[in-house]
């Protein structure tokens, strides 16, 4: 069996190159010095750290985001501005203006922020999760609470918890007779989605494909950093493929 080489076209890369380099020197000048300044009393800002053009602060973060975030918070303050990409933020670190932030004014903070991820996966954002506050998505909560999360629901499903639950024990009695070491996150999470799974679809296995390590793929690729979320004009190149991985995903 012979094989193809693989073969590069080095002039339409190169021009491909050219033209992503030139569109972020025109961004950048119209950044700098065409676009008109932003009128500074009304919108005034909590202090934070000095963003650099395109990504703002998103070097800040590092490896380890909530210990870079605490890091700043230190030195600017428990509210803090921070510029995801092309994103404005606001940063609270303290109880008090958390309660003021998800309590007090819960309604005017209460969306949710659009990602390629929801938009795909969650048919352009329509999910319970993912969906703006609004008319559309207190229909759903009203739905959900009076049809799937009722006492009588809740109660039907009894037999199930008690029979997952009792599995659980068994095998926690065997494992410790024969003096192993338990994974205790992993084991309560396996109880959880082994209820959920057969609440849902009646069975925790499914012969046609793993319904599990699907939907744990998916939480991943949701849950995953994509560049494209923070700087939208970088959206049709698809750098991190992630445009695909999520259409693949919903092709299943």
């Amino acid at each position: 069996m012979q094989t193809k080489p693989f073969i590069v076209d080095m002039s339409s890369l190169s021009i491909t190159i050219l033209a992503f380099f030139l569109f972020i020197f025109t961004y950048l000048l119209f950044k700098l010095f065409l676009q008109p300044k932003q009128n500074t009393i009304n919108h005034k800002k909590p202090p934070g750290p000095p963003a650099l053009p395109i990504i703002g602060n998103l070097h800040l973060l590092g490896k380890l985001p909530h210990r870079s975030l605490q890091k700043l918070s230190k030195k600017y303050g428990p509210i803090m501005s921070l510029k995801l990409g092309q994103i404005p933020t606001i940063i609270i670190s303290s109880s008090e203006a958390a309660e003021s932030f998800l309590k007090t004014h819960d309604i005017v903070f209460a969306s949710r922020p659009k990602i390629q991820a929801s938009l795909i996966m969650s048919y352009g954002s329509k999910g319970f999760a993912f969906c703006e506050y609004g008319p559309y998505w207190r229909s759903m909560r009203k739905l959900c609470t009076l049809k799937l999360l009722c006492a009588s629901k809740v109660e039907m499903f009894a037999p199930i918890r008690q029979e997952e639950l009792g599995a659980l024990v068994k095998s926690l009695e065997k494992t410790a007779m024969l003096g192993e070491v338990v994974n205790v996150s992993e084991v309560v999470e396996n109880l959880i989605e082994n209820i959920m799974y057969k609440m849902i679809f009646g069975t925790n296995k499914c012969e046609q494909f793993d319904l599990k390590k699907l939907v744990q793929e998916g939480m991943a690729l949701v849950g995953a950093f994509n560049l494209a979320d923070y700087v939208s004009w970088l959206g049709p190149f698809d750098f991190q493929v992630c445009v695909c991985l999520n259409k693949k995903m919903i092709a299943y």
